[in-house]
């Protein structure tokens, strides 16, 4: 198998990629449960559960949770009445701005939104462009950035006035808070042999270390900005907390430095199967064993699973599928796939994977 240029490469970790799909599971996957307000000794908390699926290890159980820091008795109860505003039917059936549209208050609304759309395929662009910075960066987990620099990168275009629209500049800010903000509690040891480890983690896919203002006249605050107003500060300072760096120990993926992760004019984020796909691809190089280092073999229920296609139009939900691999294929990501027959009428689909754009570290 020919070698990847090292250098027009940047690796991501693999307990996050292991775990990536499952915690941006959508409000229709079959395996999410609708958001809860938990109260306990440590603090109040909005979590959502993924439960695990027991006839594949790799559909591990991910609880993603917002703590609910500062809150008084009083505010307590008044969320708890924002609550029971929710519209948890007209959620899954209707869309989530439909079932959130009775809460009032704007700021809990917002947060329900972040919980409930969390990585998204944009949020997850934002991540795959952290982690090639901190390749270039080299300085561990901590990674810089201009805020306007990751906007062009994701695609977006500036106005006449040079600037970036308002609600392209707030949906970045609202992004970062959400990847900061909203945790996830899983298995530390994802696999190990054919074990899945117990000792339980919670981690942040990043926090959020300190921002800059370049004209101090603005009035910027991190939260109130992503929880009520139209801002962004200038430049973030981030670390990113699956970052393991040396310490790897082979545990990563490595992907191709020209990795597009531009989002489509628009479109809606939840449309971008092509960034699922290639996400999921490559958490199942780290859950699997590819054939000759380049063969991916997946339940075609899975991948439909993964990537949200679950109306019962299965014409429709072929279509976008097989649209999505030639996406890639066109990319170079996917050299080949074919249908494969299997028991009980559940057919598999065989990715070949180019080992030049994709590929699972050798530990």
């Amino acid at each position: 198998m020919a070698s990847i240029e090292r250098d027009l490469t940047f690796p991501v970790d693999g307990q996050l990629l292991m775990v990536l799909p499952r915690a941006g599971a959508s409000i229709n996957n079959p395996d999410v449960r609708l958001p809860i307000l938990r109260s306990d000794g440590d603090g109040y908390y909005l979590e959502m559960r993924v439960e695990a699926d027991t006839n594949d290890a790799g559909e591990v159980a991910v609880i993603r949770r917002v703590p609910l820091e500062d809150l008084t008795t009083d505010e307590w109860e008044e969320l708890k009445q924002q609550y029971d505003s929710l519209d948890l039917e007209t959620l899954a059936a209707q869309g989530i701005a439909k079932g959130l549209e009775k809460i009032q208050d704007r700021k809990i609304q917002r947060l329900f939104m972040a919980l409930l759309t969390f990585l998204n395929p944009r949020q997850v662009g934002i991540v795959l462009y952290l982690y090639k910075l901190a390749d270039e960066q080299n300085n561990g987990p901590v990674v810089t950035f201009r805020s306007n620099n990751l906007l062009e990168n994701l695609g977006y275009s500036r106005t006449k006035g040079g600037s970036f629209h308002a609600k392209v500049r707030s949906q970045l800010n609202r992004d970062l808070v959400a990847l900061h903000r909203v945790e996830l509690v899983l298995a530390k040891s994802l696999r190990e042999g054919n074990k899945i480890g117990a000792e339980v983690i919670i981690k942040s896919i990043l926090r959020i270390k300190s921002y800059k203002i370049e004209n101090l006249s603005r009035d910027f605050d991190l939260a109130k900005a992503a929880d009520y107003t139209y801002e962004l500060a200038d430049s973030y300072t981030v670390s990113l907390e699956f970052f393991e760096g040396s310490s790897r120990a082979g545990d990563y993926v490595l992907f191709a430095g020209d990795v597009d992760v531009t989002q489509k004019l628009g479109s809606n984020t939840k449309n971008d199967y092509r960034t699922k796909l290639l996400i999921y691809l490559a958490s199942r190089l780290k859950w699997d064993s590819p054939q000759d280092g380049q063969y991916l073999t997946i339940s075609k229920q899975y991948l439909f699973k993964n990537l949200d296609l679950l109306g019962s139009n299965s014409s429709r939900n072929n279509q976008i599928f097989w649209r999505t691999v030639e996406e890639l294929q066109q990319e170079g990501y996917i050299l080949g796939a074919q249908e494969l027959p299997g028991k009980r009428k559940t057919p598999s689909i065989q990715f070949q994977i180019n080992p030049h754009k994709l590929r699972p570290s050798v530990a």
